[in-house]
């Protein structure tokens, strides 16, 4: 039998507090949901398209003296119909003005209008949505009004508001919030259904903790991944219906120029001077994408079932 040489072994002293000690490295949710989003390279491309278009049109309108109903250089021929280049980026249309500064003029009131039309909507949304899902007398009632507005197509609603109280910015979102928060929540319920009767919101009931308390601690937490996913279809939509309803002169005021009021002013471009159309079109598609993908890929990242 081979004998054992203690003396390359030593006897380590007991700590009861090493018991204790958490090995395991500290999790931070919004650290793991930005490092799940940085993950993809679409993420990157695409939030750094959005950031280059919404810095331009939040930031160059300020620096720039153009007047979308100046129509001082109709008389000036030079001017008309330039196509796009060194001086003008963009090309001019017929009555000589930058398609340029339209262009970010436009994006800035079509994306600003989006913006608050979500950001009221959610607010809403989340509030009654989450009174829905705990209220058996809020549900009785809202489940009427849901099954109402849920059978009326919402651009319906949209369309026949804005043509009644007329155009303009804050009319245009009146319409688009006036029952667009229903739908958020109705989701924002059926979630709370699900998570108000787990074990642990039953034990936090049973000891006595307030319903508002458990649903603002222990339940929208959870909602994080659906509140974005909602927020990125949301943007794009309106962003979609202030460009369709401006084309037929429904949205804003034709003194107000927005991404589909340029799609409308230049449709009659498409084959001559096409610039005048495509350009606008394609900025309209570029802010409505970069907002759903970015959105979605925020949306899949905030799911802690992906952290890694």
């Amino acid at each position: 039998m081979a004998t054992i040489d203690k003396s390359k072994f030593q006897f380590v002293k007991r700590d009861d507090f090493a018991s204790e000690t958490i090995d395991a490295p500290a999790y931070s949710y919004w650290r793991s949901v930005m490092r799940q989003f940085l993950k993809k390279k679409s993420t990157i491309v695409m939030l750094g398209i959005l950031i280059a278009i919404v810095l331009m049109s939040f930031i160059y309108p300020m620096f720039s003296d153009f007047d979308f109903n100046d129509v001082s250089k109709v008389n000036d021929f030079s001017m008309r119909y330039i196509k796009p280049s060194g001086e003008y980026w963009f090309g001019t249309d017929s009555n000589g003005k930058s398609l340029f500064d339209g262009v970010w003029f436009g994006a800035r009131n079509s994306i600003l209008i989006s913006i608050i039309a979500t950001v009221i909507n959610l607010i809403i949304g989340i509030i009654v949505g989450a009174i829905w899902g705990i209220s058996k007398a809020v549900d009785r009632v809202m489940m009427e009004v849901y099954n109402i507005i849920s059978n009326i197509p919402a651009l319906l609603i949209v369309i026949v508001l804005t043509y009644s109280i007329g155009a303009g910015f804050w009319n245009l979102i009146f319409a688009m919030t006036i029952t667009g928060w229903v739908g958020i929540a109705y989701t924002i319920r059926i979630q709370i259904m699900r998570y108000r009767d787990l074990e642990y919101n039953l034990a936090s009931r049973t000891l006595g903790t307030p319903t508002l308390k458990i649903v603002t601690k222990n339940i929208m937490p959870q909602l994080v991944s659906v509140i974005v996913t909602t927020t990125s279809q949301m943007l794009p939509s309106f962003i979609s219906y202030e460009a369709f309803l401006s084309f037929f002169g429904l949205g804003l005021p034709v003194t107000v120029p927005s991404l589909g009021r340029l799609i409308s002013d230049y449709s009659q471009n498409v084959t001559t001077n096409a610039y005048l159309f495509w350009i606008p079109l394609t900025t309209l598609i570029l802010v409505s994408l970069t907002f759903f993908v970015v959105g979605q890929n925020l949306a899949d990242a905030s799911d802690p079932r992906t952290h890694r």
